[in-house]
């Protein structure tokens, strides 16, 4: 069955791909972007800037009067940050919430009339590895993603009356731009900042990592299995064995042992 999907943060990377595979399995795909630049012909653009409500509400309305439904909103886009949480500035944590989670809360809100009027919709939300462990240096980004676990997890259980599916997307490392972006709000700058020196350190083990990631088609195809598939699970995990195991041990493990693994990984002493 072909679906009208509405995917966010198409410019790059995982919306992308996605958006392109989607359009061309013959599924109505609409995308966002703060700039256009018609890369795929397939997929309709629309300008959408999740720190701006009254574009957010003007994009879910297109959707809404050019096709009557929306069967699939996908939650991807988002941005990096990275440095100390003393001395991170606060506009960039703020820009952080608004963009990771605030946006994608007043689209979903946008979205879930048209869905309740249908009695059906399937609503995927990106989390991260990070939203299920707080990374250090990190740890602004890891919050947004702790933040999308609960609000998912609520969100599901209030609109299963309306048949309504809510699922989380967990990836780990993808070779992504999340590198090169993440370095327009990079904190410390400050030759005086107390953090400097690890956080040089371990940024340079955070980039390594994801350079040596998987692909965006990747998590690309599996994103269209998962639209396409009739019973999908709550969660989807995607990423190596590595990270998956580190999921697994952050719930058996004793907290103290966990913290010890995670530093090490990261260079902290």
């Amino acid at each position: 069955m072909k679906k009208v999907v509405l995917i966010t943060g198409i410019s790059s990377g995982f919306g992308k791909e996605t958006a392109s595979l989607l359009a061309k399995a013959g599924h109505t795909v609409y995308g966002t972007v703060r700039k256009k630049n018609g890369s795929d012909p397939l997929v309709i653009e629309l300008l959408m800037d999740l720190t701006d409500n009254k574009s957010i509400t003007a994009a879910a309305e297109t959707v809404i009067r050019n096709e009557g439904r929306i069967d699939v909103l996908v939650n991807n886009a988002g941005m990096h940050t990275g440095g100390p949480i003393e001395t991170l500035p606060l506009n960039i944590i703020q820009l952080q919430m608004q963009t990771n989670f605030l946006g994608l809360v007043q689209l979903t809100q946008a979205v879930l009339p048209v869905m309740r009027k249908q009695e059906s919709g399937t609503i995927i939300n990106l989390g991260s590895i990070g939203g299920l462990m707080g990374l250090p240096y990190q740890g602004i980004y890891s919050s947004m993603k702790f933040a999308i676990e609960g609000f998912s997890e609520a969100l599901r259980m209030e609109v299963k009356q309306f048949n309504i599916k809510v699922i989380v997307i967990n990836p780990g490392d993808f070779h992504t731009c999340n590198s090169v972006n993440r370095r327009g709000f990079l904190s410390p700058s400050g030759e005086e900042d107390p953090y400097r020196t690890q956080f040089a350190k371990t940024l340079s083990i955070i980039e390594n990592d994801e350079n040596k990631g998987w692909a965006p088609e990747i998590l690309a195809k599996k994103l269209v299995r998962i639209i396409e598939c009739k019973n999908p699970k709550h969660r989807y995990i995607i990423a190596s064995v590595e990270q998956k195991l580190a999921v697994v041990l952050k719930i058996i493990l004793p907290g103290k042992l966990f913290s010890w693994i995670l530093r090490d990984h990261y260079g902290i002493k």
